[in-house]
């Protein structure tokens, strides 16, 4: 009987230990299977909403700048190649007034600073070309607007996810020196929630640096442009004067 007993409480002991490690391996499995934005969230809501939520801020600011000047830069960029021809071949048939009709009807920065050289071609080519390099600066400063608020945020972020990581670690010694013993469950969450900040701060940065860097060689694009277009057009007033 005693045997028996034995046997069955064996038995038991040996289907709660596989009951047990089935469990944790559907637990394992579970997280296993989150995907990687889940996984995001809910490190995202352990962080805390304090820092995370200027963290999310600076993002959500960030990406509306990126967006608004790519869209604007897309608009703004031009054929400039057959923009020169169009108006060159308005100059050689129609004269000046041709040629800013052309301009006119042609959207983008290029297109402006012809208009403007065109306009003032009449005064000479000296004065032509003071309004093209006047103009092109104008031109430089639409392209450039609100890219500084994009470098802002990306200095931000980062710098809020240190300030998190400090205060978190702050409070971490400040338990310890309460308690008087260096416990690591006592001090774990606080040091997890300033190591989140960080992680966020930069994941955010790195996000918009990319964004950053894009605008910035489309903007070094447009005004190559510029200028090249800006030596053709006086170089066809010249020509035109003959």
């Amino acid at each position: 009987m005693k045997k028996i007993s034995f046997t069955l409480a064996a038995a038991g002991m040996f289907v709660m230990g596989t009951t047990t490690a089935s469990a944790a391996m559907l637990q394992e499995e579970a997280e296993a299977s989150k995907g990687f934005t889940q996984v995001l969230k809910e490190q995202f809501i352990q962080g805390g909403p304090a820092f995370m939520g200027i963290v999310l801020l600076c993002l959500i600011l960030g990406l509306a700048v990126a967006i608004e000047r790519i869209i604007y830069l897309n608009l703004a960029t031009t054929n400039t190649a057959k923009l020169k021809q169009q108006v060159e071949d308005a100059l050689a048939s129609g004269g000046v007034e041709a040629a800013k009709e052309v301009c006119r009807n042609t959207k983008g920065p290029v297109a402006s600073i012809f208009y403007q050289g065109l306009d003032r071609s009449s005064e000479g080519l000296e004065s032509a070309e003071k309004a093209v390099v006047a103009y092109g600066g104008v031109q430089m400063g639409q392209l450039e607007k609100n890219v500084s608020w994009l470098s802002l945020f990306i200095a931000v972020a980062p710098m809020l996810g240190f300030m998190g990581t400090v205060i978190g670690m702050i409070q971490a010694f400040q338990k310890i020196a309460a308690v008087g013993n260096l416990s690591a469950s006592l001090i774990a969450g606080d040091i997890q929630v300033a190591l989140l900040t960080t992680v966020f701060g930069l994941i955010v940065a790195i996000i918009l640096q990319i964004f950053y860097n894009y605008i910035i060689a489309k903007i070094d694009s447009i005004v190559n442009d510029m200028e090249d277009a800006s030596i053709s057009l006086i170089d066809m007033l010249a020509a035109h004067k003959k």
